[in-house]
């Protein structure tokens, strides 16, 4: 599950890392929430990449929240899902965060790339909203959830973005990323007594 992302990113850098026929307003994020704006990257007829400002997670009729994820072994099953597989998108992010459930106690970790660039998530879009795809885990972050999302290498953001690519291949692009990631768990605050100051 992703439900929560940062975009620590100015325009310039997202305009050259996505390759953005124009620079996009600054949508920068220390963590990007469902419902909050945020910036996706489309392709246009021409071919080329545009930032397109978009809100995390889809309506539906059948739930009161928005779906923020879907599955990439069922994205061509799921009647949510199967109309919007033309509608591909990518999600700038320079960082997701993710808890660890740790007994009674839940940790936040950050999750990035291990140069801490910009990567960029799959996704589809419907209009002015957008969900995450998301995959099995990789082993560098197994054991702090049984999902992440479907991080794509640069060279396959093309083909993810084409309409005419396939469903086989498209759907072979949605795996664990395969590059080096890093995740780094906040530490617990620690606990304050009352009694220590004289309160209760």
């Amino acid at each position: 599950m992703c439900s929560r992302y940062e975009v620590k990113a100015r325009p310039d850098d997202l305009t050259r890392r996505f390759r953005l026929g124009e620079s996009p307003l600054d949508f920068a994020r220390a963590e990007v929430r469902p419902t909050d704006p945020a910036i996706i990257v489309v392709r246009a007829k021409g071919g080329a990449r545009l930032a397109h400002p978009a809100r995390f997670g889809l309506a539906v009729s059948w739930d009161k929240n928005p779906v923020i994820n879907a599955r990439a072994e069922t994205l061509q099953k799921k009647p949510t899902f199967r109309p919007l597989l033309a509608n591909r998108c990518l999600v700038p992010a320079s960082a997701y965060f993710e808890w660890r459930q740790d007994g009674k106690a839940r940790r936040r970790n950050r999750i990035a790339l291990d140069d801490d660039g910009l990567m960029g998530f799959a996704g589809l879009f419907d209009a002015d909203r957008f969900v995450i795809i998301t995959c099995a885990p990789a082993a560098a972050i197994m054991g702090i959830h049984d999902r992440m999302p479907a991080i794509l290498p640069p060279e396959a953001e093309d083909s993810w973005l084409d309409p005419d690519t396939s469903d086989a291949r498209f759907a072979a692009l949605l795996g664990p990323y395969a590059g080096a990631i890093v995740a780094v768990e906040e530490k617990p605050k620690p606990r304050v007594q009352g009694d220590l100051f004289g309160g209760g």
